[in-house]
């Protein structure tokens, strides 16, 4: 069985793109473990509470198939945060799914990542993306193995496509 792992902030992620991209990929048969910066529960933008299954300090990179970045306000922390930005790097490296949706599609461009790439994000990002790729302001876009989506109404295709890359 294939494993996931969703970074969420500690705060202030965004609903839809956690919990129906969730859904999406359990109901394709992956194994998905959820990780944040404190290894405390996460509150989400509406609210909901997420306790993680570890804090992502601790990750162990190598037995996961793919890191997604959840986006929302909250993401932004993890914009410059060292660990967010090596996690990205060591999956893109592996050749294993590195996606992210919202604006957390940043921090695969300041990994350095998204170099030469098509990718997307929430509009507000758009310099940004295009600093380092070229946004295509698409709903999701996937280019080999980086995969990225603008917001939360993209969230289910967005669980599909990293579904049909882990096939």
């Amino acid at each position: 069985m294939k494993k996931v792992l969703m970074i969420i902030a500690p705060s202030d992620f965004r609903d839809e793109e956690y919990f129906d991209t969730r859904k999406v990929l359990e109901e394709f048969g992956f194994d998905v473990k959820v990780a944040n910066s404190t290894g405390q529960p996460s509150k989400s933008k509406f609210g909901k509470i997420v306790s993680p299954d570890s804090n992502f300090y601790e990750v162990d990179s190598n037995i996961y198939d793919a890191i997604i970045f959840v986006g929302g306000m909250g993401s932004a922390q993890y914009f410059g945060n060292n660990r967010a930005l090596e996690l990205a790097r060591h999956f893109n490296e592996d050749g294993k799914i590195v996606a992210a949706i919202c604006i957390a599609p940043s921090i695969l461009a300041n990994a350095g990542i998204l170099v030469g790439r098509r990718a997307t994000a929430f509009p507000s990002e758009r310099d940004n993306i295009n600093a380092v790729s070229t946004y295509t302001g698409n709903d999701v876009e996937v280019d080999n193995n980086i995969i990225t989506a603008n917001g939360p109404k993209a969230a289910i295709e967005f669980g599909k496509k990293i579904a049909e890359a882990l096939k």
